[in-house]
């Protein structure tokens, strides 16, 4: 499943993994398609980046337009035109946080949550929609998905140590029900799956508490399938979820230490939904080998570009990782990046790329004034050239973080 090497510096890890669709590189980052696009970006422009494998979401695109029609459409890569391999998260975490919503939209209660699954109201009409274990695994295989995630139960923070316990042994006994749910249907279609399976990702939960972190990484790993006449076959990597609920920063961190050492190291590690250049850094160095985050394109969308910080050597993640630095409350900064708002006044005869080491199609081809122009009047090419700068900059990112 992963081939590794050790990195040679702290915990990180270097190696591939292998999909369906091709081979993925590790450590690395996902870009956002949460609809099936990449917002202002095209798949064409991702993959010219160097992106070889994007997330998709499994709520939006079952709600609109439906697996079923992407089924029908030969699969989300074929939907979309992508040619390299796809993630899909499971929706529970949709379901939860839109469900705020759905009450706020429609005077209802947004969410009902039983051992079947997660009732909910759909934020957009008020539709009402039923998800279960076996659900999202059946809308993750129509969408043709390479690697699925399991439903799981994301409880908020705050979240009383009862609540977390409770929500850990319902994701575990979700998290069984996908399992078998899944190969069940693998094992009933052996020509579509001849040529390769997808990969399945369970999603440890607890918390911000110590033990039940590690009581839910030991549920799941215990968690096998029996296949008749062979070896028992565990998970195909292991998710870390969780982590961006609003929690101190510095329980990532403690998250991280708790976990990581109790999991397989043959196994891919996946850490949820966050994406701060030093959180990704101190993650990988924890021995992480994947990252999503809306960050890159929602700050550009607000005129907000990262780029290096031209005062300090980044070649390698040892260079990196000297770079982060850590507050009295177990923040986290870095000085090997610097951010800048484009909308300035300063920028405004600017006539300078964003960084004149990128190259990059916006820092190639423009300048910041001209790009903070059309922040300012609102074109939506700015923020296409943004998105693209921002995304480049996670790519190198990822790129330096397996230099040795």
């Amino acid at each position: 499943m992963l081939t590794i090497e050790d990195s040679g510096f702290c915990q990180s890890r270097i190696g591939q993994i292998e999909t369906k669709s091709g081979v993925v590189d590790t450590p690395f980052f996902m870009p956002i398609a949460t609809k099936g696009s990449i917002k202002h970006i095209s798949p064409e422009e991702i993959k010219q980046i160097g992106f070889q494998l994007v997330l998709g979401n499994t709520y939006h695109l079952w709600l609109r337009p439906g697996d079923d029609l992407i089924d029908r459409a030969g699969g989300l890569h074929k939907f979309m035109n992508w040619d390299g391999s796809i993630l899909t998260d499971s929706g529970g975490f949709q379901v939860f946080s839109l469900g705020a919503r759905a009450k706020k939209n429609f005077g209802i209660s947004g969410v009902k949550l039983t051992e079947k699954g997660a009732e909910f109201i759909d934020h957009t009409d008020g539709s009402r929609y039923m998800l279960t274990p076996e659900k999202s695994i059946d809308i993750q295989l129509n969408l043709g998905s390479d690697i699925i995630l399991c439903l799981d139960e994301c409880p908020p923070y705050p979240c009383s140590y009862e609540d977390a316990d409770k929500s850990l042994k319902l994701t575990t006994r979700w998290a069984k029900r996908c399992f078998e749910h899944f190969h069940r249907q693998i094992s009933k279609n052996p020509k579509k799956y001849s040529k390769g399976r997808p990969k399945l990702f369970c999603i440890v939960q607890g918390s911000v508490y110590e033990d039940l972190r590690k009581e839910s990484t030991k549920q799941l790993l215990e968690i096998e399938f029996e296949k008749l006449g062979g070896p028992k076959e565990g998970w195909d990597g292991i998710a870390i979820g969780g982590v961006a609920v609003g929690e101190p920063r510095k329980k990532l961190y403690q998250i991280l230490d708790w976990v990581t050492p109790l999991l397989p190291k043959d196994k891919p590690r996946y850490l949820m939904g966050l994406g701060r250049p030093e959180e990704v850094v101190s993650a990988v160095c924890a021995g992480v080998d994947m990252f999503d985050c809306v960050i890159p394109t929602r700050e550009g969308r607000h005129g907000r570009i990262f780029r290096w910080n031209s005062k300090y050597k980044t070649e390698t993640i040892s260079d990196l990782k000297k770079q982060i630095k850590s507050g009295a409350s177990g923040e986290k900064t870095a000085n090997f990046y610097e951010t800048i708002n484009i909308t300035n006044e300063k920028f405004k005869e600017d006539f300078s790329p964003i960084d004149a080491n990128c190259d990059c199609y916006a820092c190639k081809n423009y300048t910041k004034a001209y790009i903070r122009h059309l922040f300012r009047t609102k074109e939506a090419f700015g923020f296409r050239l943004v998105s693209i700068h921002n995304l480049t900059f996670y790519y190198q990112l990822m790129q330096k973080l397996k230099m040795k």
